[in-house]
């Protein structure tokens, strides 16, 4: 059909024209209309990828369905350092660490009371350097670890608590002393050791 420059005046914004002289109107899905038309698909499947991303993100940090619902609070008491070397660092920052896992991934309040429903607790029970590799007649390589005793009750269940044990090492070159390496490598120390903690008591996710 071929539209006259008049018809072309008249047409409306959703891109319809008079298909005659009488008061008859026709439908033309021009290229703007069908670029609306994209971009409304667009923008809804968007919307439906983040939302659908949410979901999935709440459930796996925050929905915390296989802990008991009667379960709602928990302790982290001071986590010791009985270890025959005392990093002064471990312990303090070992706790916290804890800490900030359990609240920014379950449900659980934390709590100081002494009735808590996850009573955590334990210490450093070893930490000390070894040789892993030899080159020559030297130490090239040395490996820190540091063993954790945990101790884990359940004010609500009995059958439940436990005591366990969980270990990590980090190896480095034998150049550096001790203090390089716990100024290096003691953030990924207490990173690892918390989330072995973590999964001791949390292991049935």
């Amino acid at each position: 059909m071929k539209i006259s420059a008049d018809d072309r005046r008249q047409t409306t914004d959703d891109g319809r024209y008079p298909s005659g002289k009488g008061s008859s109107w026709s439908v033309v899905r021009g290229p703007w209309s069908m670029l609306r038309g994209q971009w409304s698909l667009w923008v809804t499947g968007v919307l439906l990828i983040m939302l659908f991303n949410f979901a999935t993100c709440k459930y796996g940090f925050k929905d915390t369905s296989p802990i008991a619902p009667e379960v709602k609070t928990f302790r982290v008491n001071y986590l010791e350092n009985r270890a025959d070397y005392k990093n002064p660092q471990l312990s303090p920052a070992l706790t916290e660490k804890l800490k900030q896992k359990i609240i920014g991934t379950t449900r659980l309040r934390q709590t100081n009371d002494d009735d808590a429903h996850y009573d955590i607790s334990g210490y450093v029970s070893r930490y000390y350097t070894s040789t892993t590799g030899i080159s020559g007649n030297n130490a090239s390589l040395n490996r820190l670890t540091a063993d954790f005793h945990l101790i884990f009750k359940n004010s609500l269940d009995e059958k439940k608590s436990f005591e366990a044990d969980v270990t990590y090492s980090v190896d480095f070159n034998s150049n550096l002393s001790l203090l390089q390496v716990e100024s290096q490598k003691g953030e990924e120390m207490v990173r690892n050791l918390s989330d072995a903690i973590f999964n001791k008591i949390f292991s049935n996710w």
